[in-house]
């Protein structure tokens, strides 16, 4: 027994014995600076026929990086100079090594890389590294923003919202080429006037979920824009909201006709969410040239009100999901509640999707509710064809899962695979001069 023992703890100082690693480098994703990293991790081996012990392991750079370091359950203390000493990895056996980054301010506009060695010096005196990499981008992090008064934002420098973002009755916030960035669950709750032009609003997440699949592709990172009761004549133009959970909403408030619009969008996309794209309760609201695509539930839910939407496509293509929404929903009650449709006015537009039918037209009856007004006129439609109703269908381009390029095959890029997405038309789609790319 003691003669096992001694074979199974001998130690070899001999230089040609050496650690293999699973990696020779961690390359992380880019990440705001102080804001920390995801855990990336390597393992560390020793093949060799004896026992390896390590005088030391350590960050060549010491605490002045931002990488922090775990080895085999031994965190590399910065207070005690970035290091640990004295470990031991016996033959066939391996280690495992954690690393994360929270990157100081580098005073700089674009992301700056950082960049140190975890230097494993054995016992021998050999001395073997693996490479620390990654990106830092300096951002302006702000918690529980509340606008009070009129405000612009226009920055250059990416802004992270924790917490939310609320604006006041009385006041107009105005968002200009910029980026704004929302931590899980901030949001943008409107009570007053959104103004955003050349905005692109998104979740914070900068890393990926899987080496092919950044998080920017995956829906519910943030909980989207909500336009309340008291808000009108909000403008989104040449903008984006993606991977939120609900994209934007515009509560139930009073419908004061054509004269009084709570909202328009134009050359706006709304994609990947993981509610609905847009859904409007008892609102007017005007769509041109914009693209709502990729949602678990509808990609444009009208109930009540009135609706103008020209030249827009709307593809309901959500990979993760066979319960997914319509591409179009529009209706005239919600549960026990009647909004009467005043008027849901289609044109040159694409609505299209994975299922047969797309186009979700519902009404109550009930004889409190009047109103279900409703016009399609030089469209695509995914939906079975309506011959006895020429009045309300004009120059529609019926699609049916028979035809020869339809649905997905419309679009340049359709990768579920990889969730990449490109809703310009194909040359070969029979939809050329429709929708938001005509």
């Amino acid at each position: 027994m003691f003669t096992a023992c001694s074979d199974n703890d001998s130690f070899t100082t001999s230089p040609t014995a050496t650690l293999a690693f699973s990696t020779d480098s961690v390359i992380m994703d880019t990440v705001f600076s102080t804001v920390g990293s995801r855990t990336y991790d390597f393992w560390v081996y020793n093949r060799s026929r004896d026992g390896l012990r390590l005088s030391s392991v350590r960050l060549r750079q010491g605490n002045q990086t931002g990488f922090r370091v775990n080895v085999d359950g031994s965190y590399l203390d910065n207070t005690l100079g970035s290091v640990v000493t004295d470990l031991e990895v016996r033959k066939d056996d391996s280690i495992r090594v954690f690393v994360e980054l929270t990157a100081p301010f580098n005073q700089q506009p674009d992301p700056q890389m950082i960049e140190d060695d975890l230097v494993f010096l054995l016992e021998s005196g050999v001395e073997q590294r693996v490479a620390l990499r990654g990106w830092a981008w300096d951002a302006e992090l702000l918690t529980d923003v509340r606008v009070s008064s009129d405000m612009l934002i226009e920055s250059q420098k990416p802004i992270v919202i924790y917490g939310g973002l609320r604006v006041d009755s009385a006041a107009t916030l105005t968002i200009h080429n910029t980026t704004l960035y929302f931590h899980d669950q901030a949001g943008i709750d409107v009570y007053g006037t959104l103004i955003a032009d050349g905005a692109t609003l998104r979740g914070d997440r900068l890393d990926h979920m899987f080496d092919y699949l950044p998080y920017d592709r995956v829906s519910g990172q943030w909980r989207g824009v909500t336009i309340h009761s008291s808000s009108y004549n909000n403008q989104i133009i040449g903008s984006e909201i993606r991977n939120a959970c609900d994209g934007l909403v515009c509560d139930s408030a009073a419908f004061f006709g054509p004269d009084v619009q709570r909202l328009y969008m134009e050359r706006t996309t709304i994609h990947n969410c993981k509610g609905a794209g847009l859904l409007a309760y008892n609102s007017y609201v005007g769509l041109s040239r914009c693209q709502l695509t990729n949602t678990l539930g509808d990609c444009l839910c009208i109930i009540g009100g009135a609706a103008v939407v020209d030249r827009c496509t709307l593809a309901q293509f959500y990979p993760l999901s066979a319960d997914r929404g319509a591409a179009l929903r529009f209706a005239n009650f919600s549960g026990d509640y009647a909004y009467p449709l005043e008027a849901m006015q289609m044109t040159g537009s694409i609505v299209t999707g994975y299922a047969d039918d797309v186009v979700m037209g519902e009404a109550r009856d009930d004889d409190s509710i009047t109103s279900f007004n409703y016009y399609f006129e030089n469209s695509l439609l995914r939906t079975p064809a309506v011959e006895d109703d020429s009045l309300r269908f004009v120059n529609i381009r019926w699609e049916t899962p028979d035809d020869s390029i339809q649905g997905k095959q419309r679009f340049l890029t359709i990768d579920e695979d990889n969730l990449i997405y490109d809703f310009h038309l194909d040359s070969l789609s029979t939809a050329r001069g429709l929708g938001c790319y005509d």
